[in-house]
């Protein structure tokens, strides 16, 4: 039985937003142009979620299953009102372009030509929606991925489906064609410094939105053929170096945004109006609803323009100073920062929250000298601490700490579990020197654990392949069955400690949320997501 195209539809915009928010701070960290105001994955992320609550209203509210136009143009006006700055302005044009060719003609099946055409569209909508369209950006990103898709469309005409296809058979199709604009979107990225100098003058790598558009069609592809399918993997970018470089801020304050709605609405007639008010002039939308952005120094002067043609809705004024203020505060903020090495996406977040500048260790946390020189020179504080994380890595750590332009403490930190500990004793204000001997200070009151599959039988016979062992250092303390070495191991690195953090992996055969029933008594478990691999737990204990 096949699913509704409203449920298929909402699957992976699900999907793909939840994509986006794992990664909406390090596109924030990237957002340099038009303005460094640090707020572009957040304006990315409220637009699609104004998507998804859209299709959860239309599946909740409908009688009967709306057919594809009206789920189409339902998301295209949904895009429209969360949009929130130039980054979400941009997306919903995006999303409208193809919702137009997708939703006519009602009754044909979404084939290789008419997502092409879809893709064509939104390309084209979101260049005409700005002014002055810069290449280097999500814009030129969407017409690669179109290009992609055009120059193969003569291979999927030949594979044309059944009109009787399956659910799972179109959805192959569609994430073959998503893979290829994918595969060209990526390199599209990678490729925006080289036509945006203001990215290169940041020491950005790779511009904000396009960064934000590909993560958002990655998930789309994870949607159709489900998270379990390998991905191709996206790289992970450096914050921008936002101490270093003014000129690319806003001479105005506001960032305006707000909704127009009324008969007969012209938006070239309201753009050059804007413009003498502000720059990052964006006006799209329909004769009946227009949605309005600009940075302005007078928000009230730029809703005047509309007195007596129309209703203004959803108004969203925000302090464009104070967030890149805050922005540079949370960058480079004090006198030193932390470097860490990791291995895992919520093992990132965590050192992330904590304000560290993050290293992709890989499985086996053994990055190379250089990643670890260039993640130091990245770091916009003036001086560093690394945490290796492993013990592999403090030797590669304290050579890149020699060649680096800037004082810089490796501390011998050797586990992710330790560290995630330890760099809460940070304080930016002081001097790497003072930090490196406060995170050793705390690293000396850390007990550390872990239970992990057994990879091979123990030549002692204490555990076979397959089983679960529970470490403490290297010491191997509890083996067998994985509920009663989980609960073991805890309880023995735990013995004298109020709390033990117990960091989930990637292939934890128990969920967290179901970890609180192993907690020794007078133990107290804080229970985090790591996905780090191999270890289906790391412990640490104060």
């Amino acid at each position: 039985m096949r699913d509704s195209a409203l449920h298929r539809f909402r699957q992976v915009v699900t999907v793909a937003l939840r994509h986006l928010e794992e990664r909406q701070q390090e596109i924030n960290d990237l957002n340099v142009f038009p303005v460094a105001d640090g707020d572009t994955g957040d304006n990315m992320v409220l637009t699609m979620r104004y998507v998804l609550e859209e299709l959860k209203r239309l599946d909740k509210d409908s009688d009967v299953e709306p057919d594809r136009p009206q789920i189409v143009h339902a998301v295209a006006r949904a895009a429209l009102m969360g949009a929130r700055g130039n980054s979400g302005v941009i997306l919903s044009q995006i999303v409208r372009g193809a919702a137009e060719i997708l939703a006519t003609p009602p009754g044909r099946m979404i084939d290789p030509e008419l997502i092409e055409a879809a893709m064509h569209r939104a390309s084209d909508n979101a260049y005409r929606s700005v002014r002055d369209p810069a290449e280097g950006t999500m814009l030129t990103v969407m017409a690669k991925m179109h290009e992609a898709v055009r120059d193969r469309l003569e291979h999927w005409q030949k594979h044309r489906l059944d009109p009787e296809a399956t659910d799972e058979e179109q959805n192959a199709l569609l994430a073959e064609m998503i893979a290829a604009a994918l595969s060209q979107g990526e390199k599209a990225l990678r490729q925006t410094p080289e036509q945006l100098p203001v990215l290169v003058e940041y020491g950005v790598e790779a511009d904000a939105g396009a960064l934000g558009l590909v993560v958002i069609v990655r998930g789309m592809m994870a949607g159709l053929l489900g998270e379990q399918v390998e991905l191709p993997e996206i790289p992970h970018y450096d914050p921008a170096r936002i101490t270093d470089v003014h000129h690319a801020d806003s001479r105005y304050r506001w960032c305006t945004n707000f909704i127009v709605t009324g008969d007969g609405l012209d938006a070239e007639s309201f753009a050059p109006r804007l413009e003498e008010l502000g720059d990052s002039v964006l006006v799209v939308g329909d004769v009946e609803t227009l949605k309005i952005h600009v940075h302005t120094d007078d928000p009230n002067a730029a809703k005047g323009i509309f007195d007596g043609v129309g209703a203004i809705e959803r108004e969203d004024i925000a302090d464009m100073h104070e967030q890149m203020t805050d922005h540079r505060r949370r960058l480079a903020s004090g006198k030193s920062a932390v470097v860490a090495v990791v291995s895992g996406d919520g093992m990132r977040q965590l050192f992330e929250d904590a304000g560290a500048i993050v290293i992709d260790g890989g499985p086996t946390l053994n990055p190379a000298t250089s990643d670890l020189l260039r993640a130091i020179e990245a770091c916009p504080a003036d001086e560093v601490v690394v945490l290796p994380n492993s013990p592999n890595v403090v030797m590669a750590a304290r050579e890149a700490a020699g060649l680096a332009d800037k004082p810089v403490e490796v501390v011998d930190c050797e586990s992710q579990q330790a560290g995630v500990v330890a760099v809460v004793a940070l304080r930016p204000e002081l001097d790497a020197k003072a930090n490196a001997a406060r995170l050793t200070e705390e690293l000396a009151t850390v007990r550390t654990a872990a239970v992990a599959e057994a990879a091979r039988d123990d030549v002692d016979g204490r555990f076979v392949q397959g089983d679960a062992v529970g470490f403490i250092g290297r010491e191997i303390v509890a083996w067998g069955e994985t509920e009663s070495t989980l609960k073991a191991t805890i309880e023995k690195v735990g013995k004298g400690a109020e709390l033990v953090t117990v960091i989930g992996g990637s292939d934890a055969p128990i969920a967290l949320a179901e970890l609180d029933s192993h907690a020794p008594d007078g133990i107290e478990l804080e229970l985090q997501d790591g996905g780090q691999p191999y270890y289906w737990w790391l412990l640490a204990a104060q």
